[in-house]
């Protein structure tokens, strides 16, 4: 997939190009409300490791059956995702949270996700999206 670059999502590295990820993952229904409070108590390490390896914009979003969405905005998914995977306290909190999640099949639940195809954009032509399509 190509990555996008826009005034909106510039940040650190203005006009650096970012892919928008979104993803997928299935909550336990009898662990819900301990997964919600362990979000509120995110380590401010894990936080730091998130923004120093390219996780920007993060957002989870939960619904009362267990179904999980994630976005985030990234220079590069395999960068991102290599970056945290070779941070300790990455390896700790996935090793804390994987049990909050079904059919991870042996994954942590950073891999594990399934990622959503972006099919719209408001700040892009739809001929930039079916590019976006071609190009994965």
């Amino acid at each position: 997939m190509k990555p996008f670059t826009s005034s909106r999502d510039s940040g650190p590295g203005e006009g650096s190009p970012r892919e928008r990820v979104c993803f997928q993952l299935q909550v336990r229904p009898d662990r819900i409300e301990e997964y919600k409070e362990r979000h509120r108590q995110v380590w401010p390490e894990m936080q730091q490791a998130l923004r120093e390896t390219g996780w920007h914009n993060y957002s989870l979003f939960l619904r009362e059956d267990g179904l999980l969405i994630g976005y985030f905005e990234t220079p590069s998914l395999p960068d991102a995702v290599a970056g945290m995977a070779a941070r300790e306290v990455n390896a700790r909190w996935q090793a804390e949270m994987a049990a909050f999640f079904e059919d991870l099949d042996g994954a942590t639940p950073d891999t594990g996700f399934l990622r959503l195809e972006e099919v719209f954009h408001l700040d892009e032509p739809a001929t930039m999206m079916d590019e976006k399509r071609t190009d994965s």
